[in-house]
């Protein structure tokens, strides 16, 4: 009985001293990245793929891409590089597509909120004004508004069906769509209405500048596409050379890839940073 006494008495001990420690903060920030990937997923119309899934078909596509180099070329250092390439793929392609719906929708969000306008007019509430979306909305958008239509049914919770729609578009400006009819659910006033146009002219001046500036910026990003390309294409080339595919594998040869691979991220990364638009951040509640 004594050891059992002594064994609850520790416990409590080192439950008392294991409170006073902060949980470690890389939980979080790899809990924000995790949900920062997911979004991304569900902004290129993927949702039922997991960020685990992404870095498994990464690290497949990488590991492929290696075996087929070093059969190829017989130059490990060749194979590597041109397996880290293929295992950034899938990360680049979720992200343009991702990149690419979220341009096409920004043409609809305005005829959304004009939608809303319209219902609020008509002497809808707010709730039945958003699921008439689902019906009437853009086609694009149907789904998952018929989604919030069906859970405000079951559940009666505007704020929390609001909360399930925005992690369903994973969108910014269905974010901020999403926070002014919160906030004028939960304030109220009979300005819902006004509101709602003075949003639809914002996004619609947005999106027309916006897109006058995308358009004369996008020749840097294309520029910089090309010149981290090109290197790489003509070491492809170079590579089917069985003397030249040794020479690379010394430790010079190794050394200039890794050169020009550090060369050709931070020249990407500047010239990215410099010719296009910064994207909107999501509203993470």
């Amino acid at each position: 009985m004594g050891v059992v006494v002594g064994l609850l008495l520790g416990a409590g001990a080192f439950c008392v001293w294991w409170s006073f420690w902060e949980p470690p903060a890389r939980s979080t920030v790899q809990g924000v990245r995790l949900t920062r990937v997911q979004d991304l997923l569900v902004q290129a119309g993927a949702p039922s793929i997991t960020p685990a899934m992404l870095y498994g078909a990464s690290a497949g596509a990488g590991a492929l891409v290696l075996l087929v180099a070093l059969a190829l070329t017989r130059s490990p250092a060749i194979a590597a590089c041109f397996a880290v390439l293929a295992a950034l793929g899938p990360g680049a392609l979720v992200r343009a597509r991702a990149r690419r719906r979220r341009r096409d929708l920004r043409e609809v969000w305005p005829e959304v909120v004009d939608h809303l306008a319209s219902g609020v007019r008509a002497g809808l509430s707010l709730p039945e004004a958003v699921a008439q979306l689902g019906d009437r909305g853009p086609v694009e958008l149907r789904e998952p508004f018929q989604r919030f239509a069906s859970d405000y049914r079951a559940t009666g919770r505007f704020g929390d069906c609001l909360d399930a729609l925005k992690a369903r578009l994973a969108d910014p400006v269905a974010d901020r769509i999403a926070e002014a009819l919160r906030l004028t659910r939960d304030v109220g006033g009979s300005d819902l209405g006004r509101l709602l146009r003075t949003l639809s002219g914002f996004l619609r001046d947005d999106l027309r500048t916006r897109g006058e500036l995308e358009a004369r910026q996008s020749w840097t990003v294309n520029g910089a596409r090309v010149a981290v390309a090109g290197p790489w294409v003509v070491l492809g080339f170079l590579a089917t050379r069985p003397e030249t595919a040794r020479a690379y594998d010394s430790a010079a040869g190794v050394t200039v890839l890794i050169a020009g691979a550090a060369c050709s991220v931070a020249a990407y990364r500047l010239m990215l940073r410099l010719g296009r638009l910064p994207e909107e951040r999501r509203v993470l509640r």
